[in-house]
Formats: C-alpha cells, sequence, structure tokens
C-alpha cells in the first residue's frame, strides 16, 4: 500500500509531514490525523526494540476496547514498515 511513495516522503521531508500524508492518502478510509503522534511514538518504541510498549491513543480511538494499544500494533495496522530505519526523518 504505497509503500516506496512512504519510503520517499519519509526520506525527503521531516517525520509530521511524511506521516500526515501517508495515512491520509496511502490508507482507506484515511486515517485520522490525531494518530500521527502515537504513530511516532510507535516508531520511537519499535527503534528501542520495545514493541510491546503500551502507547495512548487519542479521544475516540479504541484498540480492542483499550485505550492504549502496543508499539507493534500501530506499526503493523498503520503500515509504517518504511519509516523504522533510522535513516529516515527523526520521530
Amino acid at each position: 500500500m504505497g509503500r516506496l511513495q512512504a519510503s520517499e516522503m519519509a526520506r525527503l521531508t521531516d517525520i509530521d509531514t511524511a506521516l500526515s500524508w501517508h495515512l491520509q492518502s496511502n490508507h482507506y478510509p484515511p486515517v485520522p490525523l490525531s494518530m500521527v503522534g502515537p504513530c511516532k511514538r510507535a516508531i520511537v518504541a519499535y527503534r528501542a526494540e520495545d514493541y510491546d510498549r503500551a502507547i495512548r491513543l487519542p479521544k475516540g480511538v479504541s484498540y480492542r476496547g483499550s485505550k492504549t494499544a502496543p508499539a507493534s500494533a500501530i506499526i503493523e495496522q498503520h503500515h509504517l514498515d518504511a519509516f523504522l530505519t533510522e535513516d529516515t526523518d527523526n520521530a
């Protein structure tokens, strides 16, 4: 789902812009922009190899009935693999 485009965006611009574009353009329906922060925190957790870190979700968003989600679930469900390498902009 737009992995090549996401990789290029991650490499060429700041992380907020790249994630905003990715969440809005590479998903149907578009993911709310309120998820940019949790996605950034999930990327940081992934890079620290803390895949189960509980990431707080924005108001009105839940994961299996919880207000938090494991970093790995956010990474997987939002297709963030293009943002996981250190050579992409700081998260």
